[in-house]
């Protein structure tokens, strides 16, 4: 059976759908709006928990309709809130990146790809770095309305504006 490690925000409330849905042996690792920082005691923690209960699989999952995620594009209430400051601080930076770079019908689900494209990246050069099993990392995004899980627009990411002469 394969096992795979989901990174979600615990206002999503996406245990019991993702269990329904993948039916895997599933552990989850929440934090708000995906805020998790990959510090060292972090590091070690995620990968003991994937050495102890051999997981071959990490995927991290936001709602298109995550509280702190609408709240980062609208009038971040939550702001302020211990952690979640660079996590506001990102999304606004990749909206008006992203104002400039990307144009799509759905400018939310870019975003949502862009930043869990940034974990992804994270927590992939530090496992590379630390762990020995190569572990596959992949994102999606749950669509509350369709009842649906969107991969994420792959290998999706801006970086700081470059000017070439």
């Amino acid at each position: 059976m394969l096992r795979c490690l989901y990174f979600i925000c615990p206002t999503d409330c996406l245990e019991a759908t993702i269990d329904q849905e993948f039916g895997n042996r599933n552990f989850f690792y929440t934090s708000l709006g995906n805020s998790v920082d990959f510090d060292s005691d972090t590091l070690q923690q995620v990968i003991r928990l994937i050495e102890k209960n051999k997981i071959h699989k990490v995927c991290f999952v936001l709602s298109h309709k995550n509280r702190f995620v609408l709240d980062a594009l609208g009038n971040r209430e939550f702001y302020g809130i211990k952690g979640l400051d660079p996590f506001y601080k990102e999304i606004g930076n990749q909206v008006k990146r992203s104002e400039k770079s990307w144009q799509t019908c759905d400018p939310q689900f870019a975003i949502l790809s862009f930043y869990l494209n940034k974990k992804i990246k994270e927590l992939q050069t530090n496992l590379d770095t630390l762990l020995s099993a190569e572990i596959k990392i992949a994102g999606k995004i749950f669509n509350k309305d369709a009842r649906s899980f969107e991969d994420i627009y792959p290998g999706l990411m801006w970086e700081d504006s470059l000017s070439l002469n």
